[in-house]
């Protein structure tokens, strides 16, 4: 069972130890994504938000052909345990809410599996997608190693992660993508 990962941020720069084949594919399918999760050590990262317009997400093939075993090795990679925070697909089953077209994408790449992070916005410790005016106030305040790993995350998303906040802190902070 061919089983891809799909991505949209920092696995794609920085897999660490997530059990990959060669590369990412950057023809995953559209998915809707926003910079609207303030993790904990003080990023504003790219989660699955079902307001956002739609982007081109990238795709990897898991080092497995089993799917829990995939699942559990996105958890790793994302330090998580809660197991609603890394969602699975396979090829049967109803498309997913957050990716209608995974089904079709699936079939036409050889995919028979799918996994992905799913963990939801959150701002100030609440589940809530926070404005626009509020993640650039916020990354604004940032100082010192926070800023610089804030600043990291963003200018290393993949460029084609093109979405409305992105496009505001780029012209408000002049953090712009990295070739």
């Amino acid at each position: 069972m061919a089983i891809a990962c799909l991505g949209w941020g920092s696995l794609i720069w920085d897999p660490r130890e997530l059990p990959i084949r060669r590369e990412w594919f950057d023809d995953g399918p559209l998915l809707r994504v926003e910079l609207t999760r303030q993790s904990q050590n003080g990023r504003i990262t790219l989660v699955l938000e079902p307001t956002a317009p739609e982007v081109r997400s990238f795709w990897a093939i898991m080092d497995t052909d089993d799917l829990g075993l995939a699942k559990r090795q996105l958890m790793v990679r994302e330090g998580t345990k809660n197991v609603d925070w890394v969602a699975t697909w396979s090829q049967g089953g109803a498309a997913p809410e957050a990716l209608p077209g995974l089904p079709g994408w699936a079939l036409a790449h050889g995919v028979e599996g799918v996994v992905w992070t799913a963990l939801p916005p959150q701002f100030d410790g609440q589940v809530v997608v926070p404005t626009i005016e509020q993640v650039v106030s916020y990354l604004q305040g940032l100082k010192g190693a926070k800023k610089d790993e804030a600043e990291r995350y963003i200018r290393h998303a993949p460029r084609q992660i093109d979405t409305p906040y992105r496009r505001r802190i780029e012209a408000d902070l002049g953090w712009t993508a990295l070739p």
